[in-house]
């Protein structure tokens, strides 16, 4: 009895064992351990795309209220010219009016000529006192540069480089042997002014002129003439009536 049971035990072993070889030796078709990726929902890599850097998926772009579309307007063609100025809106620039150098003292008034006259008969007798007569006195006395000193004799003494008024005297002669103009001409201070470069731009006389300008000054005082920007020195007026308006120096 007991070997028959003995019998009949081993083949079911022997199947079991068979089952068992089976099992092991059959490959493993298990599916493969899901990555970190797969694990959070990433979407599986695509075929022959395994070694790539998992990518998340792009946030869904929320629309936005679109701007109306401007197109650029295109550059002109020529540039347009600006509005014109009113006629009473341009400025007109400033033109230096033509000075008319005289010469001619034959062609002036007579009472101007005479008192230049005068002035230079006593300037070339070396004799300043005999100007007096000449400068008048109170409202129309003749105008001196200087202290403002009641006596214009002692004023043009104190001008000159000489104790008695000679070198002032030959300043006097030279100024009145040059060209002359008439400035303000029609009005209530119209006057007779030597020399003309009292009344004209330095930088508008020619050659000629700029020489007869150095009989009275040095290279030195033309170039402090520029700087302040107009003749400066010494100048005889004398009114159409013949009155001797103004002997000064200085603008």
């Amino acid at each position: 009895m007991s070997r028959n049971l003995a019998n009949r035990a081993f083949p079911v072993g022997l199947v079991t064992l068979l089952l068992a070889s089976v099992a092991v030796c059959a490959p493993i078709t298990a599916a493969p351990a899901l990555a970190l990726s797969e694990l959070r929902g990433a979407p599986a890599p695509v075929a022959g795309e395994q070694n790539a850097a998992p990518t998340e998926a792009p946030e869904e772009a929320v629309p936005e209220e679109e701007a109306p579309l401007e197109i650029p307007m295109p550059d002109p063609l020529l540039h347009k010219a600006a509005p014109a100025a009113k006629d009473d809106e341009i400025a007109a620039p400033e033109v230096a009016e033509p000075v008319e150098v005289l010469t001619d003292v034959s062609k002036i008034p007579e009472p101007v000529a005479r008192m230049r006259e005068l002035i230079v008969e006593a300037a070339a007798s070396g004799d300043i006192e005999r100007l007096r007569p000449l400068l008048g006195k109170g409202p129309t006395q003749t105008q001196v540069t200087g202290t403002g000193d009641d006596d214009p004799i002692a004023t043009l003494k104190g001008l000159s480089g000489d104790q008695e008024g000679i070198e002032i005297l030959a300043i006097l002669l030279d100024v009145l042997s040059t060209g002359f103009v008439q400035a303000d001409k029609g009005t209530p201070d119209e006057v007779y002014v030597w020399p003309y470069f009292a009344e004209k731009p330095l930088s508008s006389l020619t050659p000629p002129e700029k020489v007869e300008l150095f009989r009275l000054v040095t290279a030195g005082d033309f170039a402090g003439m520029e700087e302040f920007g107009s003749y400066n020195f010494y100048r005889v007026g004398i009114t159409p009536d013949g009155r001797w308006k103004f002997f000064v120096a200085g603008d």
